[in-house]
């Protein structure tokens, strides 16, 4: 009778459970058996050890053999078990010191050949073998880049299982020669889900293309100055107008004024991404802010996550630290907007199935783009609006009230003048400018927040913010007073002084004044209250 064990890992959403796999064989018919509550792709594994160990130059043990993944309660998915099944049977045949496997951490899926093979998730399965106190790692050699990501850990990347034997038994290591014939590498096909190209609008990482300047944008003061207020502060932003208006083009170069990502984030998004497979090959870490942009007739599940077994993550997990754009806003369902709420508040979303909850990351800025109305000339000047007074009404209702009590900065984004597209009118500043000036706004919410959890305004719960950073006497007195009257509500209210607080940073003040609160309610309700909509002007 042999014994071996050795540990891999399942993910259940974008957490890690480190799995013992156990490898037991005794005399008898010789059968493979695999229990420990494994879906389809991971039942069939079975036939891909079998064909890697014996096309390895490995013998197959001719016993009956049982294969345990334990803890047995938890549901585990995927082809990434191949090669700690294959190094466990390996083990209980003495072929490998049964010892040295005992706390090693093995992921990769295996090829009938024995080539290894990718898998997304790499990241979050060495944090957690991390976490549960692994030192020692075994992943395939193109993602031991992603693994080498976290500190503390010892990681051996491996093209083939004949390379793994050599490592773990004390012999020379054969040379595995790369395929070059002028194709892609097939090694890397694991790392990405087909349709996640860069064309569906969900990759989940902003297009490098030349000309995303905001110099480009002509005119839009007021919306301009909305795009700065909602980088600098996190907040949500929703752009307003007619077609043709500039609208996208100010959501597109969104992420470009956003401060490059620090290191716990970029660990937070490039596990998401890694799991979602849309981790970009040959880039094992995400450093930039992700942009995602849904179209609009995209469901629930593709939203907030979900799919058959357990749920994988949505655009609201793909966009998390970066920007949610969701063009034409009205034209989502119902349903799938209204789904936002939780993450739009929580900065994450819990998804329940059948095979378990997961909780998964979701802090996005959100930014909507909307017409007035389905033919997108109503109220404006000059526009011949064809579209009946309900047609109206009932497209402005597609955004329900709850939704946009969640948004901070709400702009009428006008047409642009003949003169301001003839270069007559002033120019903009350009994304280089604006992105430091949002730079030194986050340093100072930065310095302000180091003791507390918050890194931004808008994380910031509006009890907090009234007691423990107040803004200056008299500063809210409009504010308070709109809420009187029922113009506000009191998520309205707090949004207000974060918006506020917010523009203080901008324009390098202590704590918000009156011109800042004015500011931000005309940002938020679209009526004037008399200030300047440049930041820190008339100062």
């Amino acid at each position: 009778m042999g014994f071996a064990r050795t540990c891999s890992v399942a993910l259940v959403g974008v957490e890690g459970v480190v799995v013992e796999v156990q490898a037991d064989l005794e005399p008898g018919i010789a059968a493979f058996t695999l229990v420990g509550l494994p879906d389809k792709s991971l039942v069939e594994s079975r036939d891909r050890v079998r064909a890697a160990v014996v096309n390895s130059g490995g013998d197959w043990p001719q016993k009956k053999l049982t294969v345990g993944l334990s803890p047995a309660s938890v549901p585990k998915s995927g082809s990434g078990f191949d090669l700690a099944v294959a190094c466990a049977v390996l083990g209980a045949a003495e072929r490998i010191d049964p010892r040295i496997l005992a706390d090693i951490v093995m992921i990769g899926e295996l090829g009938l050949d024995g080539r290894v093979r990718p898998v997304r998730g790499v990241l979050p399965a060495v944090l957690a073998a991390a976490d549960a106190g692994y030192e020692q790692v075994v992943v395939p050699e193109s993602t031991a880049g992603e693994a080498a990501l976290v500190p503390g850990i010892s990681v051996l990347g491996v093209r083939s299982l004949r390379q793994l034997i050599a490592v773990l038994a004390d012999e020379p290591v054969p040379d595995e020669e790369p395929e070059t014939h002028g194709r892609p590498d097939p090694m890397l096909a694991g790392l990405s889900m087909p349709g996640s190209g860069a064309g569906t609008g969900i990759g989940g990482l902003p297009q490098d293309g030349p000309g995303l300047d905001l110099a480009d944008v002509v005119g839009q003061l007021s919306a301009r100055t909305a795009i700065e207020v909602a980088a600098a502060g996190g907040h949500h932003v929703m752009l307003s107008g007619p077609p043709g208006a500039g609208k996208t083009m100010l959501a597109e170069r969104l992420p470009a004024i956003l401060p490059p990502l620090t290191r716990e984030e970029s660990l937070e998004v490039t596990a998401i991404h890694s799991v979602a497979g849309m981790l970009p090959p040959g880039k094992s870490m995400i450093d930039i802010a992700p942009y995602c942009a849904p179209h609009h007739s995209a469901t629930m599940q593709s939203l907030v996550g979900g799919g058959p077994g357990m749920a994988r993550p949505g655009a609201v997990s793909l966009s998390h630290r970066g920007v949610l754009f969701l063009d034409e806003a009205p034209e989502f369902s119902g349903q799938a907007l209204d789904a936002l709420r939780q993450p739009l508040e929580a900065g994450h979303v819990v998804i329940a199935r059948s095979a378990g909850v997961v909780r998964l990351p979701a802090r996005f800025l959100m930014a909507l783009a909307a017409n007035p109305c389905p033919c997108g000339q109503f109220r404006v000047h000059g526009g011949e609006c064809d579209c009946p007074p309900a047609a109206v009404r009932r497209y402005q209702s597609r955004l329900s009230g709850p939704l946009l009590d969640r948004v901070d900065l709400r702009v009428e984004v006008d047409p642009v003048t003949r003169n301001e597209l003839a270069g007559y009118g002033p120019r903009g500043d350009s994304t280089r400018l604006v992105a430091d000036r949002v730079r030194q706004a986050r340093e100072r919410a930065a310095a302000r927040f180091a003791e507390s959890p918050w890194r931004t305004n808008s994380e910031v719960p509006g009890h907090t913010l009234r007691t423990r950073w107040p803004a200056a006497p008299g500063a809210l007195d409009e504010a308070e007073l709109d809420l009187e009257r029922g113009f506000l509500t009191a998520r309205g209210l707090d949004r207000v002084l974060r918006v506020a607080w917010t523009v203080a940073d901008l324009a390098g003040r202590d704590r918000p004044c009156a011109q800042d609160v004015a500011l931000a309610l005309q940002l938020r309700t679209g009526i004037s209250r008399g200030a300047p909509m440049t930041i820190g002007s008339g100062t």
